[in-house]
């Protein structure tokens, strides 16, 4: 208020213009006493707002004098540059706790991400990178302020951020250095750790795993025994708003960490950066066995781990907690809280991590060279677009069907973001194949697909092969639990295109609602014998958990969950070998028995009436359709292989028929509704391959 009345008094011709009378200049006054006290209040609520808390008017760099060394990656997934004279008010900028000058690093749940990454960051990247051979050093203070409050307790990750790393510019781009800070909701403490992850042997990185370390409270793997339990607080954890400062140094191949904090142990810790202590199956961890080993990563290091690879420092807020579902990946994927993305949502209610630094330097060897490299590779590579044809490039001989019934038969360079695209799940990049519960169906089909079909043609004497690894992320949640092909999926067919055009193979996975473990199955169709092709019926053979036929007692009823089953988002692989008629299959999963079978395609075991199955005679013969095979099955038909989502769940009436409509909900058939109810299939397949058939015995 007097800055105010010095500038009133200051500009005496200006007062002259404005006020036309004493009682007016005296109510200006008045006016600015309210004005001030309201701006007081709201600068209270503010601050209250920020954790009681205020914004300095300093650039970054003012407190911390060092962004000339760093590009400044934001939450927006947008890397800025060099940070001195910056400022972002969602994600970058100095405040005051009335003590001291912070700058604060924000990230949301969900924003945009840089590189491949699944998480938001706000954190700076160095702009050179040095040998694990020459001396660095990076030292930081910090206080974390908030991490995420909501996720998966069950998910490693969940209510994380890192605050400091060592990143490599080459190779794989791993990180041999990772610290942490994690806080379950409810507990005052938090754990402060470090992770090690492997430089991956071979070109296939996606068997990495880290190894952590605990400093104050838990290493990363203590998690909850529910979506929603917590371990026990940690009594040597750091609270929210607690201080805590790391050194990192490099010298010759290895890295020395150094951690302080007022009231707490200094603990120290060694790591050799060049010679691996992880080059067999053997040296895996017992953490790592139990964490990700489960999840497929179980890699080992190749053995001169780091050696000939450029690294660089990073340090902010790159906050480890996402919406991603855990399904995806029970490690990295939280399943958090992000409000479709809405940043100031999440910033609300807490979805986010906050870390402030009070002071921070590096110290980097004179050798060191230009990371100009790392950021051409990864500034806006979340955006760009990978064809399904670049992660399975056997595209050129197939053709799709989709699930709002379009045909494309080029797919080389093309993606459709509704029902055919590509994502990455934390280590593996794969193809999506999506289809709702109704939709536009092919020809002689209740249900829709998005699917491969092949564009060669073969009969089962000449053969053909097929691969596929694949998980299902989702089967319909609606549906009626005694129509068999209720809450099932096609995963992969071989489909006669002569005849009667009907299925020697469909393999699917099935799983009941409030189940955690599905089946996989596969079908043969008899190639129905005469021209009345309505009385052709399926013989189910079950792989892992139940087959077809394992159906409950009415609408709501569901048979037990299988022992052996396989979960959503677990992996499986299966090769369908068809060579001189005879088809050979196999199914393997990691912690599953590997299951085969062959199938004879040109001769019939089905010719008579008394040759059908008794689990036929229950299924399909009480619905008409008892039909025998024609002598020769397939023989000298053209068929060819499918791929991908075939759903089999449907929206028809089950008194049609009582096997295959399923009665589920379909929305009159608006798909963005079935796809935000879960009233539709999704398959992801990171590796396949078509081709000839082969010798068995080879």
């Amino acid at each position: 208020m007097l800055i105010l009345l010095s500038m009133v008094k200051m500009s005496p011709i200006m007062s002259f213009k404005i006020f036309k009378s004493v009682s007016v200049y005296y109510l200006l006054i008045i006016s600015a006493i309210l004005l001030l006290s309201g701006c007081a209040d709201n600068k209270s609520q503010n601050a209250t707002n920020k954790t009681e808390n205020t914004e300095v008017s300093a650039n970054a760099n003012d407190v911390i004098p060092f962004f000339q060394h760093w590009n400044l990656i934001l939450g927006d997934g947008s890397n800025v540059g060099q940070a001195t004279n910056y400022e972002h008010e969602d994600f970058f900028y100095t405040t005051s706790d009335e003590k001291e000058n912070w700058v604060v690093f924000k990230t949301p749940n969900a924003g945009n991400t840089h590189g491949t990454s699944n998480n938001i960051r706000t954190e700076l990247a160095q702009l050179k990178k040095w040998s694990p051979m020459t001396e660095a050093k990076m030292n930081a203070t910090l206080k974390v302020v908030n991490v995420a409050t909501t996720g998966d307790a069950r998910v490693a990750a969940t209510y994380s951020v890192v605050v400091g790393q060592i990143h490599s510019a080459d190779g794989h781009e791993n990180e041999p250095l990772k610290i942490f800070y994690k806080k379950f909701p409810g507990h005052t403490k938090g754990s402060v750790f470090w992770n090690y992850e492997i430089n991956t042997a071979g070109d296939d990185n996606s068997g990495r795993w880290d190894y952590s370390y605990p400093i104050w409270g838990y290493d990363f793997s203590v998690v909850g025994t529910t979506e929603n339990s917590y371990p026990p607080e940690p009594e040597d954890g750091i609270a929210l708003g607690e201080e805590f400062s790391y050194e990192v140094q490099i010298k010759d191949g290895t890295m020395s960490l150094t951690f302080t904090s007022e009231g707490h142990e200094t603990k120290t810790f060694t790591k050799n950066l060049i010679q691996s202590e992880y080059q067999t199956k053997n040296d895996i961890p017992e953490q790592v066995k139990n964490l990700f080993v489960p999840i497929g990563q179980d890699g080992v290091e190749r053995k001169n781990a780091y050696t000939d690879e450029g690294l660089f420092f990073k340090l902010g807020c790159y906050n480890q907690t996402n919406g991603k579902d855990p399904k995806v990946n029970k490690v990295w994927c939280s399943g958090a809280e992000t409000h479709g993305g809405d940043i100031q949502k999440q910033y609300a209610d807490g979805n986010y991590a906050e870390v402030w630094f009070k002071s921070a330097s590096i110290e980097i060897s004179d050798d060191a060279i230009s990371n100009a490299g790392y950021f051409e590779a990864n500034d806006g590579l979340s955006q760009k677009t990978v064809y399904p044809s670049e992660v399975i490039p056997f595209m050129e001989k197939f053709k799709i069907l989709m699930g709002d019934g379009t045909n494309v038969d080029n797919l080389v360079n093309f993606e459709d973001k509704d029902f055919f695209y590509t994502v990455i799940d934390g280590t593996r990049r794969w193809v999506v194949y999506k289809t709702p519960n109704s939709g536009v169906t092919s020809k002689n089909s209740s249900n829709t697909r998005t699917e491969l079909q092949e564009k060669r043609e073969w009969t089962p004497e000449e053969g053909g092969r097929l691969t596929g690894t694949c998980k299902v992320m989702q089967v319909s949640v609606s549906g009626d639990a005694s129509v068999a092909a209720s809450y099932s999926t096609v995963v992969g067919q071989i489909h006669s295109g002569e005849g009667h055009e009907n299925e020697p193979l469909k393999i699917f996975y099935k799983k009941f609602p409030g189940h955690s473990k599905g089946s996989v199955f596969w079908n043969y169709e008899i190639n129905t014998a005469g021209d009345d092709n309505s009385g052709r019926w399926d013989f189910s053979t079950a792989v892992w958990g139940h087959d077809m036929s394992v159906i409950g007692k009415d609408k709501n009823d569901f048979p037990p969950e299988p022992e052996d089953g396989i979960e959503l988002g677990e992996e499986f692989n299966y090769e369908v070998n068809v060579y001189k008629g005879i088809m050979y299959l196999t199914f393997t999963s990691e912690n599953h028995e590997t299951k085969t079978f062959t199938k004879n395609l040109i001769a019939s075991e089905y010719v008579n009436r008394s040759d059908t199955p008794e689990q036929v005679q229950q299924l399909f013969v009480p619905i008409g359709q008892d039909g025998t095979e024609r002598t020769i099955a397939y023989s000298g038909e053209l068929n060819y292989f499918k791929q991908g989502a075939y759903n089999q769940t449907n929206g028809k009436s089950p008194e049609t028929n009582r096997v295959w409509c399923a009665g589920a909900e379909t929305y009159g058939g608006d798909i963005a509704k079935q796809y935000e109810n879960g009233c539709y299939t999704e398959v992801w397949f990171r590796e396949a391959t078509v081709g000839p058939g082969e010798d068995p015995n080879k």
